[in-house]
């Protein structure tokens, strides 16, 4: 509001003021209101049609270079090409320690071990790195490795977000199949399908129904009364999801509104969204074979049977709170929803099956999130009935035996109703106010025309998202192969082709080699979509193998390299840096899947508060930070500090900051120090009491080289100023930091400089990045 205006609301003509100023909104509104034509209206000028990532995707011939000990394949040809258009010389290729470092970090995230460096070096064939690439291509942690960067992409968290943050069980189930996905090298067309609509395309195959939980990691509040309005919500935040990761656009703005960018209408919007309109939360997914699962509701029918008695007085002493329970959650309902929970299942409109079927997730006994189980009631009862209760709880354990263990279970979404309820342009974005009606539809700027639905068969299921499904893998939509094409660039180098991986719109960055990137995407979709196949392609070329030595010239040109006269230097994640001090330290637990850990918190942090259940043994706290519980509301600090993203929105590119933090957090965390106090003990079990052979054994499993000659002429300066300061804090009675199980016999003093010398390794910056 302008100063002039809020004067006037102060003063005697305040009333006449806000009557006009109100009358002034409600015109601007009807005037936005109006600019969104209808679906028979949508027009586009020239310019929205010939936007470079609407063209259809042809495949250009390489550029001709003449420099043909630079030219490994086509990517280098294109990379050349814009080189020598700014005058600009690619930087000499890398040393052999540094290729397999940035490569070894690029695809498992964790640093070479020495004999892998020893063995490369010592291979002087042509096609020494392209084994080094195929063998960490076939590592088990290449899987865990860029699994991590999809679930940036997924928003993946494995708790509710909003003010209680409540955990969801079995969302890691998801980490476990994107894991397994990148290590099978799945092609992304399918890995796209399984996504969107696994449960409809192959509803017998548990890793397709677990797949589509990439839709369930909306953030959601349980205390939500609106449920309305809460199905908007998560129905806004899978649009925008689904436009970002696949499409490589921000959609969000056509919410309310035409887009004020790109071509995407406002009816747009609510055409994409109309494929997911009949879709909602399950669970309660079964991840084993119907014999499996008829065996196991024999064997519960079984307990159920010789239970009965017991249960029943249970039963008998819950059901008043429990109906109390239940009746004061549900009376704080909008009254609509309270009508259709009391209705019959045949008598309910489309968008009664997803109210009831949202308010169920917390009414229906069979769900992780009941308000009324055990538990909740337990608490209500008191004197008698909590006495006899307790008796009855043990007299049920005496049959436990019998009761058969439970069904590994998966979340991920489905389809609601019999049919799907109407979608319609909301004015505004409110869910309450709706305008004309939409059918499932992609960009009206690419396909005017409705989406083909058909139902799948053996499935009660819309087919409204294997339709859209269909739509994203098709070889002809001109966004999908370029967008993922340019993230996996992007992960390799920092920076994609386009410099805005989730948005390829009017005002995202243009491609920096727009027929490269092409090339790259006709190339991925002729290689039956596989990534492998892809990171090969890149890791090849000379454009990778060049070493990250600064051009003085070129900075001036080209000051963000993005031309790539030179690899771009890049700081490792949080995730990496943990998992790399855990490596070289020799407490690295390489144990994959299964439910996520919570390692140590920081001193001051409290476990209470935040929901962080401390994993009691040590050895599973040291596993991959792939397995870290991921916590909507209390990120792990160390991943916090090296901006690990929110989780509450798909991040397609971490930031990268250099803050305080990010040293206090390594350099005073008692955490960091036991960490180097083992890697201490793995340099002294292989180097024994030499302290040449030692420093030799720490450079090369910190930083996959042995220290130069001035590096170990300043070492043994630092051990021999170090030494005094050890001794004297042992003459003081301090304790000191030492390798664990150390021998007698141990020099304390030398062991005690030895984990400080090793804790400076792990604080370095050649620790923290890869060249």
């Amino acid at each position: 509001m302008h100063n002039s205006q809020r004067r006037a609301l102060t003063n005697g003509d305040g009333l006449k003021a806000t009557v006009f100023f109100y009358l002034a909104l409600v015109l601007v509104a009807a005037n936005a209101s109006a600019a969104s034509p209808d679906n028979s209206n949508v027009s586009f000028t020239s310019e929205e049609r010939n936007h470079w990532a609407f063209q259809n995707i042809t495949r250009p011939k390489p550029p001709k270079i003449d420099q043909p000990d630079r030219v490994r394949n086509p990517i280098d040809a294109f990379v050349v090409a814009e080189l020598k258009a700014k005058g600009l010389k690619p930087a000499p290729l890398a040393d052999k320690v540094t290729l397999i470092r940035r490569a070894t970090f690029d695809l498992i995230g964790l640093p070479p071990t020495p004999e892998e460096v020893d063995a490369f070096l010592a291979d002087d064939s042509t096609k020494a790195f392209d084994k080094v690439v195929d063998r960490l291509l076939a590592s088990p942690r290449y899987g865990e490795r860029w699994a991590r960067h999809w679930l940036d992409l997924a928003r993946y968290a494995e708790s509710e977000g909003f003010k209680a943050d409540e955990i969801r069980p079995n969302a890691w189930r998801y980490r476990d199949y994107v894991i397994k996905s990148f290590n099978d090298d799945k092609p992304y067309d399918r890995f796209i399908k399984e996504q969107i609509a696994g449960d409809e395309l192959w509803p017998s195959d548990p890793d397709a129904r677990v797949a589509t939980a990439f839709n369930r990691h909306y953030p959601d509040e349980s205390n939500a009364r609106n449920l309305m309005q809460r199905r908007q919500e998560i129905l806004n935040d899978i649009t925008d999801t689904t436009a970002a990761v696949f499409m490589g656009l921000t959609v969000a703005c056509a919410r309310c509104h035409d887009h004020k960018y790109d071509p995407i209408r406002q009816s747009d919007y609510y055409r994409l969204q109309a494929f997911y309109a009949n879709s909602g939360a399950d669970d309660d997914i079964p991840l084993v074979s119907e014999t499996e699962l008829k065996r196991y509701r024999e064997q519960l029918a079984a307990w159920e049977e010789k239970t009965r008695v017991i249960r029943e007085k249970m039963s008998a002493l819950a059901e008043p709170h429990r109906r109390d329970i239940i009746k004061d959650y549900v009376d704080k309902y909008p009254q609509e929803i309270q009508v259709a929970l009391e209705k019959s299942p045949d008598e309910r409109t489309p968008i009664e099956w997803q109210m009831v079927h949202k308010a169920n997730q917390y009414l229906d006994p069979a769900s992780y999130q009941y308000i009324a189980a055990d538990g909740a009631v337990e608490g209500h009862l008191k004197g008698e009935g909590r006495r006899r209760w307790q008796e009855l709880k043990e007299e049920l354990k005496k049959y436990a035996d019998l009761r058969p263990a439970d069904l590994p279970i998966g979340t991920g979404i489905t389809d609601i109703a019999p049919a799907s309820p109407d979608t319609h342009v909301l004015r505004r974005g409110v869910y309450d106010e709706p305008k004309e009606e939409v059918q499932p539809g992609f960009l009206q700027i690419l396909d005017r025309k409705p989406a083909r639905i058909v139902p799948p068969k053996g499935v009660r299921s819309s087919g409204r998202r294997m339709a859209l499904a269909d739509i994203l893998v098709d070889p002809n939509n001109p966004l999908t192969s370029r967008v993922m094409v340019n993230r996996i660039w992007q992960y390799h180098f920092g920076r994609g082709i386009v410099g805005t991986p989730s948005d390829f719109g009017v005002k995202g960055d243009r491609p920096t080699h727009p027929a490269l990137l092409d090339w790259l995407a006709t190339e991925f979709v002729r290689n039956g979509w596989s990534m492998k196949k892809l990171h090969r392609l890149i890791m090849t070329s000379s454009t990778y193998r060049q070493s990250s030595r600064l051009d003085g010239l070129a900075a001036q040109i080209d000051p963000d390299d993005k031309l790539l006269w030179r690899f771009p230097r890049q700081r490792l994640e949080g995730e990496e840096i943990r998992d790399a001090a855990l490596a070289v330290s020799g407490l690295l637990n390489l144990k994959m899947g299964g439910p996520s850990v919570f390692p140590e918190l920081p001193p001051g942090m409290s476990p209470t508060y935040s929901g962080w259940k401390l994993t009691r043994e040590e050895t599973e706290r040291n596993r991959r930070s792939i397995y870290v519980f991921v916590k909507r509301n209390t990120r792990y600090p160390l991943f916090e500090s090296f901006d690990m993203p929110d989780t509450h929105e798909s991040c397609p590119r971490r930031n990268v900051t250099i803050t305080p933090l990010q040293a206090l957090n390594l350099l005073n965390s008692e955490l960091t120090l036991q960490w180097a106090e083992s890697f201490a003990g793995r340099v002294i079990k292989s180097a024994g009491d030499d302290l040449d052979k030692q420093v030799d054994a720490a450079y090369r499993l910190a930083f996959s080289r042995r220290p130069d000659n001035r590096e170990q002429q300043t070492v043994k300066k630092f051990f021999d100023r170090h030494r005094d300061i050890i001794t004297k804090r042992a003459a003081a009675g301090e304790s000191l930091a030492l390798p664990p199980e150390l021998p007698d016999r141990a020099d304390k003093v030398e062991a005690a400089s030895l984990v400080d010398f090793c804790h400076m390794l792990i604080n370095a910056n050649e620790f923290v990045y890869r060249n």
